[in-house]
């Protein structure tokens, strides 16, 4: 959707997505359902700014992203009620270097990697309930300063622990 380009020789694995920032997003049918088991989720990207998606559940929660303050990868992936809470790290990611970031829940830690390296871990008991189909290149509630501004390859989500 919008106008997405594909990059057959700009990418990390053979090609990559070009996002403008303004409403480019790319729609998947529904892939996973985060709360009932163990996950794992991966891309490669490049560019972004603080506040930007690389992929999301419409409707649901932003899984990777970069953080409004600051541009460090975080998800807002969490448990429902008082327990809930995103998990941020202290690691830039939009700094216009390529990056492969990842979330990992083995059904009650959370964790985050750039570059294969883990950079935050937390515990939550459970995830929220997240259907529909998986967005890539913009946040879950679609809000302008949302949507991606530079490249995303590779993008993977498996129905078990991946470490990397």
């Amino acid at each position: 959707m919008g106008n997405a380009m594909w990059q057959p020789d700009g990418g990390r694995i053979g090609g990559t997505l070009a996002f403008d920032g303004q409403d480019d997003r790319l729609s998947t049918p529904f892939v996973l359902e985060p709360s009932e088991g163990p996950f794992s989720a991966f891309a490669w990207i490049e560019g972004g700014a603080p506040g930007q998606v690389v992929f999301s559940r419409v409707g649901g929660a932003n899984w990777l992203m970069a953080s409004s303050s600051g541009g460090v990868l975080m998800t807002d992936l969490k448990s429902t009620g008082r327990l809930g809470k995103s998990l941020a790290s202290t690691t830039v990611i939009t700094d216009g270097n390529w990056h492969r970031v990842g979330l990992v829940w083995d059904g009650s830690n959370r964790i985050l990697y750039v570059d294969d390296v883990e950079v935050a871990r937390d515990t939550q008991p459970s995830l929220a309930s997240s259907t529909g189909k998986i967005t890539i290149g913009a946040g879950s509630t679609m809000l302008p300063t949302s949507f991606w501004k530079g490249l995303i390859d590779d993008v993977r989500v498996y129905n078990r622990v991946v470490k990397p």
